[in-house]
């Protein structure tokens, strides 16, 4: 029951927070697919480019899962607007068209 009452705060805190890691670049971890390797935080490239996706949801799930659980003790006895499950989400992607306009608008 708990997990249905904070998945929307998980899902508000995620888009929320892969915006700002994504825009300040701070991937948890960075994939060198050329040569097959991890590496912890932004890593330069290393024989090719490397990928900060992965990175950048860890980083966001973190987040996102730090914000819930602080969030639990205080809706112990309140209900959970279920706007926030889609509308943040929403108003993120919209934002990400704007910051990306130049892709795809040419």
């Amino acid at each position: 029951m708990m997990i249905a009452r904070l998945s929307p705060i998980f899902s508000a805190a995620f888009a929320i927070a892969y915006v700002i890691i994504e825009q300040n670049n701070l991937a948890l971890f960075t994939y060198h697919p050329r040569i097959n390797e991890w590496g912890w935080l932004m890593e330069p490239s290393r024989n090719g480019p490397g990928m900060y996706w992965f990175g950048w949801l860890g980083s966001s799930a973190l987040v996102a899962g730090l914000v819930s659980l602080v969030s639990v003790p205080l809706l112990r006895n309140r209900p959970v607007p279920s706007i926030m499950g889609w509308a943040v989400p929403l108003i993120c992607m919209v934002l990400f068209v704007y910051l990306l306009r130049a892709f795809f608008f040419r």
